[in-house]
């Protein structure tokens, strides 16, 4: 009895001393993936010598998301969701908390994938206590633009109510988004809601000045009421905030709803008399 209780106290020293150098060798190699990642800053997103280093980063710790997921980012950008999204993915199975909810934002803006964005989104609702803010802006922003792109404009409209209610309590309603009131405002557009529509476009027009989409719309609200003169008025508006850069845009893909000066002109020529 006193030889097995001196083998299985050895087998515990084993064990644990296994997994004490076992963590050490993980922690050496987190070390040296980091040291080696942050080299990539100084290096052009895409560029040969910044992917070769991301491979390194990876070849030493094929588990640093950070890496997996700066390594897809490029050919995100240059429309190969077969290299993308693999990357990306790895990304999400070694730190789902922080990818998830970004992975989302991508399958939104990127490939107009509603449907898998919102799953994402729902998600990161069970990984996290805390509202998610993919890109700077909360999951339910984010479901707000999804769902109106789905036209399920009464859930767009109830996650974008959420939101700027959220937003309002938290910080005011003057630190609510532009494109928050924007998006809300074309739900309602949609849903032939026009009276509260303009609601919302006021709204950016209180707090923001200028929007070339808000006045875009807002003269189609009044186009719809026979309100012809006070339409052009908006067109007009909306044509010089477009002209001084007051519009949506993204560095690399179409925002939803997003306007040209080719709507423009379009609608002011049936105002025009």
């Amino acid at each position: 009895m006193e030889k097995w209780w001196i083998y299985f106290l050895s087998l515990v020293v084993l064990v644990a001393s296994c997994n004490a150098q076992e963590a050490t060798e993980i922690a050496n190699r987190t070390k040296a993936a980091d040291s080696i990642f942050n080299l990539d800053k100084k290096l052009l997103q895409g560029s040969k010598e910044s992917q070769a280093l991301l491979k390194k980063v990876i070849f030493v710790d094929s588990t640093h998301d950070d890496a997996l997921r700066e390594i897809s980012i490029p050919f995100l950008k240059r429309g190969m969701p077969h290299e993308w999204k693999p990357k990306f993915d790895k990304a999400v199975k070694y730190d789902p908390q922080t990818w998830v909810p970004i992975r989302g934002y991508l399958y939104l803006l990127f490939y107009r994938d509603y449907k898998k964005a919102i799953a994402d989104f729902n998600a990161s609702d069970t990984l996290t206590s805390y509202i998610d803010h993919p890109q700077g802006h909360s999951v339910d922003y984010w479901r707000g633009i999804a769902y109106l792109g789905l036209k399920e404009y009464e859930t767009s409209i109830y996650y974008w109510d959420k939101h700027i209610q959220h937003e309002t309590k938290e910080t005011g309603e003057d630190w609510v988004e532009l494109e928050a009131f924007l998006y809300r405002g074309i739900a309602f557009y949609e849903q032939g809601e026009f009276q509260k529509a303009i609601a919302d476009f006021e709204k950016i027009k209180e707090h923001f000045k200028y929007s070339a989409e808000a006045n875009y719309y807002w003269a189609k609200c009044l186009l719809a009421n026979g309100k012809r003169n006070e339409a052009l008025k908006l067109i007009e508006e909306a044509e010089t905030d477009y002209k001084n850069q007051l519009r949506l845009s993204h560095n690399y893909v179409e925002m939803p709803y997003q306007i040209y000066l080719s709507d423009i002109t379009a609608l002011k020529s049936l105002l025009l008399p």
